[in-house]
């Protein structure tokens, strides 16, 4: 399950919850003919009940979707504004599920500071009309609610995070793996074609890591590799990323970059290489292929082809080479 799709679940269960409640409530208080009470919970049904109709219409943009926090502080201020005109003390009673659905709608600093929105006026408004004992029990529940439901979504954001981290970094190198790459890719190729600016990529891999490994055994490969990825991050510019694809072979991609400097880029990264001495290893060389997108590069595997293309025949050429292959020519 993506994550959109598990938020949109979560957010309209929450929300249909809250409904659900807020409507019984509503029922009862018109049972016993609290009919302030019956308005004030039927207004925050309907605000509960067009929360999970606006998660149902905007469910494949979940992760920016700024209507929630506009139905959530219109709960809260329902709440708010109930505890200053009405003198019903249950009242403050109702924050506590909604502190739980300010967090679970929202990311945590938004709902963290919405409940706070709440909570402090509120403890002013209990002070003053009640028992400061009763106050503080009040008071002291919702602020220990607030915090142990803030601390677990903080504990979920991370380790959902740090799973993803997992998930698209390669453990060896600390450089993004092939998973990750035709979706930033994709994401590059869209952003060229809707901004006109020119993208390029860069296909390399280490010249002889057969006889490396049979010279120097198959970890002192994997080190020259970790090495090289240290070296790349170094070299290559802001706003340039760095995968990994086998044991041997990088990624990568250049937002904002054309011909020219995608040549010039290749060139310093295959004469830096080449320079070093690298540890156990001694001297290493690797061949580069690279490319820049054309009027028919729109999805990932054509440029990503021409780039290992490129690459091959760089090898074919002899080792320490780069080869740039053109793609169609762009019409401005």
């Amino acid at each position: 399950m993506t994550e959109t799709r598990l938020r949109t679940w979560t957010h309209a269960f929450g929300y249909g919850i809250a409904c659900l409640f807020i409507f019984t409530l509503a029922m009862q208080n018109l049972r016993y003919g609290f009919y302030e009470l019956f308005y004030l919970a039927t207004g925050m049904a309907l605000l509960t009940l067009a929360g999970v109709i606006y998660t149902v219409i905007y469910r494949r943009h979940q992760l920016s979707a700024p209507g929630h926090l506009i139905i959530l502080s219109g709960l809260n201020s329902g709440i708010l504004a109930a505890l200053l005109t009405m003198e019903a003390p249950g009242i403050s009673h109702w924050a506590m599920p909604l502190v739980v659905l300010n967090l679970l709608i929202l990311p945590l600093r938004q709902g963290v500071a919405l409940s706070l929105l709440l909570l402090i006026p509120m403890s002013v408004i209990l002070f003053l009309r009640q028992a400061p004992a009763d106050a503080v029990t009040i008071i002291g529940g919702l602020f220990i609610l607030l915090s142990a439901a803030a601390l677990y979504i903080w504990h979920y954001d991370h380790m959902a995070q740090s799973a993803e981290d997992l998930a698209i970094t390669d453990p060896l190198t600390g450089a993004h793996n092939a998973r990750f790459l035709d979706e930033t890719l994709q994401k590059e190729i869209s952003r060229a074609i809707a901004t006109g600016h020119p993208l390029s990529v860069i296909d390399l891999s280490i010249d002889y890591a057969d006889e490396i490994a049979d010279l120097h055994g198959k970890a002192q490969v994997q080190g020259l590799f970790r090495h090289m990825t240290e070296h790349l991050f170094g070299v290559i510019r802001a706003g340039d990323t760095l995968y990994t694809l086998k044991d041997t072979q990088f990624f990568l991609i250049l937002p904002f970059t054309p011909e020219e400097g995608v040549r010039v880029i290749a060139e310093r990264i295959r004469r830096t290489i080449a320079e070093q001495t690298w540890p156990v290893v001694g001297k290493a060389t690797v061949s580069l292929g690279c490319t820049t997108r054309g009027s028919g590069d729109t999805r990932t595997d054509t440029l990503r082809k021409r780039a290992q293309e490129a690459m091959a025949e760089a090898h074919r050429r002899g080792p320490d080479s780069v080869w740039f292959s053109a793609g169609e020519a762009i019409e401005t």
